[in-house]
């Protein structure tokens, strides 16, 4: 990892200067392009670019620098099954992907751990979309077991977490294997929109 900062800091004055005039686009595009993929290519992610996931995480911003995240890169096939199962529905799909990160934060340090987990959580899925990866968002916080099990709590031992921490998502990434289309302007839902205050004549009845 520090071999790879060290050859991208010396690219990145050059870089920015050429990329700067495309940047708007390039991220039009991304937005646009960005779905939930839940089918992935038997195909590792690599190393550099599971660097690249990495920085956005680390580059999202949290409220008042208390930066309580932290991220735990999975790939480990066993773990990954482990990890499928630590909530009822909805994380099947991680048994089958090359790659999961973590996202978890300790809430002894920030109470609002929830939102800066959340922003880094984007921050990786759309980086993933950058690089034209697949990611998908299994919730864990408030998701768990018909024992009554948390997923944290199911996940403590796996991941070798401590009390304080709780784990927000764990992100599936990894080549998508099905294709879905970009979204439209004809997608957006306009009435969630308000000018000054809630205009209630845009209420669906």
């Amino acid at each position: 990892m520090d071999n790879f900062l060290g050859r991208t800091n010396r690219k990145n004055y050059f870089y920015g200067i050429i990329t700067y005039a495309k940047s708007m686009t390039d991220f039009n595009s991304i937005i646009y392009h960005r779905r939930s993929i839940r089918n992935f290519k038997n195909q590792p992610v690599e190393t550099e670019k599971i660097e690249w996931l990495l920085k956005a995480a680390l580059l999202a911003p949290s409220g008042k620098r208390m930066y309580p995240c932290e991220f735990i890169v999975i790939d480990d096939i066993k773990l990954l099954k482990l990890v499928s199962e630590s909530k009822q529905h909805g994380a099947e799909l991680l048994k089958d992907a090359p790659l999961a990160i973590a996202v978890i934060a300790d809430s002894a340090i920030y109470d609002i751990w929830v939102e800066d987990a959340s922003i880094a959580s984007a921050f990786i899925m759309l980086e993933a979309e950058n690089l034209g990866l697949g990611c998908c968002w299994v919730q864990m916080h408030q998701r768990g077991t018909a024992d009554g099990k948390s997923a944290t709590q199911n996940l403590k031992e796996v991941l070798g977490l401590k009390d304080s921490h709780e784990i927000l998502s764990v992100l599936a990434i990894g080549y998508k294997d099905e294709e879905k289309r970009a979204y439209t302007d004809t997608d957006l839902k306009m009435e969630k929109i308000h000018h000054n205050k809630f205009d209630r004549k845009t209420e669906k009845k």
